[in-house]
């Protein structure tokens, strides 16, 4: 899976906020990548969508009770 912002159709390496999360925790994940999938909350698992915050505060920080992702 490729992750990308569907918001600003950034990858999580080019995402300063994903990549200095990842630094920190980079002995326990591959990739910056790898972290978006185990981490962010938006990801969508079926196609590797997800909203960064930036994009997720644009958006109206969409939110659902079964806790929401991008589509």
């Amino acid at each position: 899976m490729n992750p990308i912002c569907v918001g600003c159709n950034q990858r999580p390496q080019d995402l300063p906020e994903y990549v200095s999360v990842w630094e920190l925790e980079r002995e326990d994940y591959e990739n910056v990548d790898e972290w978006v999938i185990v981490n962010e909350g938006t990801l969508n698992p079926e196609n590797g969508h997800f909203l960064c915050t930036d994009c997720y505060i644009k958006a109206g920080m969409p939110s659902s009770p079964r806790g929401w992702i991008a589509p």
